[in-house]
């Protein structure tokens, strides 16, 4: 199952979810129709029958537009602040914290792979962040650090993108400028986590137009993915198709002086090996 790439896509006026090959997309959906969705497969714990069921099986959509993996995820919690020049880069004297910085973003603000991040007219201060993405897959409360990586079930990616006037409407959130529709991305497909080496060894890469932007591996995160799901789940249960959005590297574009926001042409791209590349580019909002 290591190699399996689960995807939800659009297809003929419909949404399916199926596996992704080099020729184009598997169909699974139809075969299991108690699960109509990726969502419910990771609830029941189905993505082994779903790799075994496109095992061999033929291509049914060459032509098909990614939906983000899980269109209906009820709660994506993000981690900010996550990687140790990321403090220094708010140039306001303060230490690291203690604690993980965390907010919330909704299914709405995001969209698939090879589809357009979208620029509102309110404000153009369209930003990338290129991050990692867990799915978790078996319920917990009070979590264990060390059994943290059990409750995983895939990896996905993300470009976390943000509205950065938005983001000083108020004090202490930052909800209103991580929540434009479309102005983030995810996917583009899930991968099953087999391997703590998965996240131990990913190595993360943004680029803007083939420009480097982001360069940094995960074990430098402040607060590591096991410790995020350990926390979290301190205060609720975490429940499978959760996500949490890891933290982003140094480099988006708001540190630049000046500034290098996203404007309308643009691609961006977020790598990690043993994942994939998630690849957007921008436009205004029609």
């Amino acid at each position: 199952m290591r190699d399996a790439r689960f995807a939800s896509f659009l297809a003929d006026g419909a949404r399916h979810y199926g596996a992704v090959t080099d020729a184009g997309m598997i169909a699974l959906s139809p075969q299991f129709p108690q699960w109509p969705t990726l969502q419910a497969a990771i609830a029941d714990g189905g993505l082994p029958l779903l790799a075994e069921a496109a095992r061999g099986a033929a291509v049914s959509h060459a032509d098909f537009t990614y939906d983000i993996p899980l269109p209906d995820a009820r709660r994506i919690i993000c981690v900010g602040v996550n990687f140790p020049d990321r403090n220094a880069e708010y140039k306001d004297g303060s230490a690291q914290p203690k604690y993980m910085s965390l907010f919330p973003r909704f299914a709405s603000g995001f969209t698939g792979h090879n589809t357009p991040l979208i620029r509102p007219p309110e404000n153009h201060t369209l930003d990338y962040e290129g991050e990692v993405a867990v799915v978790i897959g078996t319920s917990g409360r009070r979590i264990a650090a060390s059994d943290a990586y059990d409750h995983i079930a895939a990896l996905t990616l993300c470009n976390e993108g943000t509205i950065r006037d938005w983001v000083r409407h108020a004090k202490f959130n930052v909800t209103q400028g991580k929540n434009w529709d479309r102005s983030g991305a995810m996917g583009p497909w899930l991968v099953p986590f087999t391997d703590a080496a998965q996240i131990d060894d990913a190595h993360l890469v943004t680029r803007v137009n083939g420009e480097v932007r982001q360069d940094d591996h995960l074990r430098n995160m402040v607060f590591p993915i096991r410790e995020q799901i350990a926390y979290i789940s301190t205060f609720m249960t975490l429940q499978p198709g959760d996500i949490i959005v890891t933290g982003t590297p140094t480099g988006a574009g708001a540190r630049f002086d000046p500034p290098r926001y996203l404007v309308p042409g643009d691609v961006v791209e977020v790598e990690v090996s043993g994942i994939g590349t998630l690849r957007n580019g921008v436009e205004d909002e029609a």
